[in-house]
């Protein structure tokens, strides 16, 4: 477990190069363990999209194209607001209180404009609305997809984009929740989470350089 979650968080922050072999045996040496626990978090990240496998040649750090960053926002859009609905239906007075209190300490914190913080607290905001559904694979499965795209939103975030959207329709989500009203929640979530092209290209421009510059 121990392995995954580093070696995942490497992944994640883009430590490891897109398209580059993975060493495991200076991987399992920065840890601290043995090859055997690296080699099964490998292939459980690999299950996961993070990494592949080719045989004879071993794991490598799959670098995201366009199109299969769009096509993961696409996905959390789908599970989102599916969440957003049954959150509506299932979601107690209480609960959904608690996320506008949440919502309302949040938007102090991203005054301050820090990007990192900026990230958890939106990450944090839609894993606790969708966490009102009850449905707990669904929270599963929006943080897995929040692992593979955690450096592009971070990029996203520290380049300005869409901010001020992002705050207003967190707002209105609230809003269309506390009045039930899953049909105007869903389509606002749809808009909120889709990436277009060129955001995404720049994105990925960006934490490309970042992995291959940024030290240089």
């Amino acid at each position: 477990e121990r392995a995954y979650r580093v070696i995942r968080q490497l992944l994640v922050d883009f430590r490891l190069r897109p398209d580059e072999r993975i060493n495991e045996v200076r991987l399992a040496q920065t840890i601290g363990v043995s090859r055997t626990p690296v080699r099964e978090a490998l292939n459980r990240l690999a299950s996961e999209g993070f990494v592949i496998f080719i045989p004879n040649k071993g794991f490598f750090f799959r670098a995201l194209e366009i199109d299969d960053l769009l096509q993961l926002f696409e996905l959390r859009a789908i599970i989102e607001s599916g969440a957003f609905r049954l959150a509506c239906i299932r979601g107690s007075d209480q609960d959904i209180a608690a996320l506008d209190n949440f919502w309302q300490d949040a938007l102090l914190r991203y005054a301050e404009n820090d990007p990192d913080e900026i990230l958890v607290l939106d990450e944090t905001f839609h894993i606790r609305m969708a966490g009102i559904g009850g449905n707990h694979e669904v929270t599963k499965a929006i943080e897995g997809l929040n692992g593979r795209i955690r450096f592009v939103r971070r990029m996203q975030i520290e380049l300005g984009q869409n901010h001020p959207r992002m705050v207003d329709e967190h707002t209105q989500l609230v809003a269309a929740l506390r009045e039930r009203d899953g049909e105007r929640g869903s389509a606002l979530l749809a808009r909120h989470i889709s990436m277009t092209f060129e955001d995404a290209k720049s994105a990925i421009k960006e934490a490309i350089f970042r992995t291959y510059y940024s030290s240089s």
